[in-house]
Formats: structure tokens, sequence, C-alpha cells
């Protein structure tokens, strides 16, 4: 199991929800929170973490090992242990693994010390940016287009949760940036940092 040291808990968050709280990207594969998530960071001149890069850097192991060494229980208190230290720290835009906002105690960490987006995307939109990638080894074990629809139907309603929901589809990512920056100006309104991006 991976100890405490590559896990380590960070102090806890005190950060109130305000324009300089983290933002936090959700969805599934494809919904594109890393390009989207890097463009809104440099709109933002915020830094851009991806949050399964630092759970390899803090487990030493790569993802898949971790599921494969430790199961899913291990790999999930790993990912709520390391969402805890980077919620905790300055400003940053989050791109959240597909299924970290699905487990119950990082979605409070979420809900607490954040901002949540929801990049939702429909099944073709994801299908033809997952199929045949090879980082994407989830939907290399059956019917991709079957795989992406079984995990639609149980996450979407938990996404549904998010403080933010915006649809993406073919437009460009500096498009979706642009609507996610006026969604959380329309949340936080329009003297927040988002608004005065305008």
């Amino acid at each position: 199991m991976a100890t405490a040291r590559q896990c380590r808990d960070g102090p806890a968050p005190t950060q109130r929800i305000d324009d300089a709280s983290p933002v936090v990207l959700v969805g599934l594969m494809g919904a594109g929170k890393s390009c989207v998530g890097r463009r809104l960071a440099a709109v933002l001149e915020w830094p851009f973490v991806d949050a399964d890069d630092e759970i390899v850097k803090a487990a030493g192991l790569s993802i898949a090992d971790i599921f494969e060494l430790y199961g899913e229980a291990a790999f999930r208190d790993c990912e709520r242990k390391v969402m805890a230290r980077l919620l905790e720290g300055p400003p940053c835009v989050l791109a959240a693994g597909g299924g970290a906002f699905m487990d119950p105690g990082t979605r409070a960490l979420i809900r607490e010390h954040a901002v949540s987006v929801w990049l939702r995307a429909d099944l073709e939109i994801l299908v033809s940016r997952t199929v045949g990638r090879p980082h994407r080894p989830l939907l290399n074990t059956g019917d991709p287009r079957a795989i992406l629809k079984k995990l639609m139907d149980e996450r979407y309603p938990i996404y549904a949760e998010a403080d933010v929901t915006v649809q993406t589809g073919a437009e460009s990512a500096d498009h979706t940036v642009r609507r996610v920056l006026d969604a959380l100006t329309d949340r936080l309104g329009p003297d927040s940092a988002y608004g005065s991006l305008q």
C-alpha cells in the first residue's frame, strides 16, 4: 500500500470560496480537462496542475501500477490526500481525474475549498476524442462506446453536483475557456477576478 510519505496529508485547507479559490475541472476522459485547463490557467495567470500527474509523483508509481498492486481503495485514498494538499495551496486550475469527483471524500474537499466546473460532453464527442488513444487503457478493455456510455450513466448524475456546468463540443478550447469564464463570473459576480477578464 502507498505509504503516508508517498501520499502525505497537507494541513487542513481553510480557504473560503471566492475568486481566489482553486478551479477544479471535473468530467470524463475526453471532456477537455487538460486542454481547457491549461488555457484557462494561462488566462488567469495561475499554475495548471493535473491531479493524476501529482498522484504519480507522490506515489512513485503509475496509476495503473497503483491499481494493480494496491487496488482502487488505496488509489482513492492517495488521490484524496493529494487533492487536499493541492487545494490548500495557492490558487490554481486543477484537472481532476475522471473518478475523483465520484469519491465522496474528495468531492467534499472540492466543494469546501474550490470552485468545481463540470466539462460536460456528449457521447459522440467523447468517442471522437478518446478512441484509439494509447493512454486510455480503460477503453482497451471492451467496446469504447459502450464503456463511455456506462461511465456517463454512472457519473453524470454526480458530476451534476459541480458548482458550474459547461457543455463542451466541437468548438475550440479557447471558446470553451470563454464559456467557463462566463459561468464563473455568473457564479461569483462581475467584480470577481473572472469578471475582470470579460
